[in-house]
């Protein structure tokens, strides 16, 4: 309705933050990393069913999303792309975690929450594509977003619940206890990891079993 690109990942924000914010505050970190991923869940289910509707309409509106459709659509025909090659995607990797981290811990979560939304808009964006191309609609919907990717999704969310809580104990004035903080870090960085060694190993395998959905 607004068709302004800016829009989907400041509300996506506005309809989280202060859920997360709210029980990192009272200690409660499992319960604001349990919301995060629903919110996530509940974000990219929405953009994929739009995008399977109406592709080119939910393109111009999400950020990166063609961009994002067009790269691993050629992936996923050749085989080749940086989807597939560690030289291209580490790269890319640590610079998304390394500006999360960093709008994270600066904004007691709030700008992380808004970059993880436009990171989870465009990879739903390309799924709901996938299945717009009309080759195996329903391979798309459930084998579009890799098992890597999802592995990435839950440590980002540990990472950016963990990171929110010193600036919220500032901001609120609270001293919030987080007993299982370094639990969450160790689980982030081991995810984080697992999600590297799951691509080199699953990518290549992934773009065949989703070849069907492009022919």
């Amino acid at each position: 309705l607004l068709g302004w690109r800016a829009a989907l990942p400041i509300l996506a924000t506005v309809a989280v933050y202060p859920v997360m914010a709210s029980l990192v505050v009272r200690g409660r970190e499992g319960a604001a990393a349990a919301a995060v991923l629903l919110w996530a869940a509940a974000l990219s289910a929405s953009v994929i069913v739009v995008s399977a509707r109406a592709p080119e309409r939910a393109g111009a509106l999400i950020i990166h999303g063609p961009a994002y459709r067009d790269e691993m659509f050629a992936f996923i025909r050749t085989g080749r792309g940086r989807e597939g090659d560690p030289a291209r995607y580490l790269p890319q990797h640590a610079a998304h975690l390394a500006a999360f981290t960093a709008l994270t811990a600066l904004s007691g979560g709030l700008l992380g929450i808004t970059l993880g939304a436009i990171l989870v808009a465009f990879m739903s964006y390309y799924v709901g594509a996938l299945a717009a191309a009309g080759g195996a609609p329903w391979l798309a919907f459930a084998l579009g977003w890799p098992p890597y990717a999802l592995i990435r999704v839950v440590a980002y969310a540990l990472l950016g619940v963990a990171l929110s809580r010193p600036i919220l104990s500032r901001v609120t004035g609270r001293s919030i206890p987080f007993e299982r903080r370094r639990a969450f870090y160790l689980a982030a960085v081991a995810l984080l990891l697992a999600d590297v060694a799951f691509k080199g190993l699953l990518a290549p395998i992934w773009a065949g079993l989703l070849r069907p959905c492009l022919l």
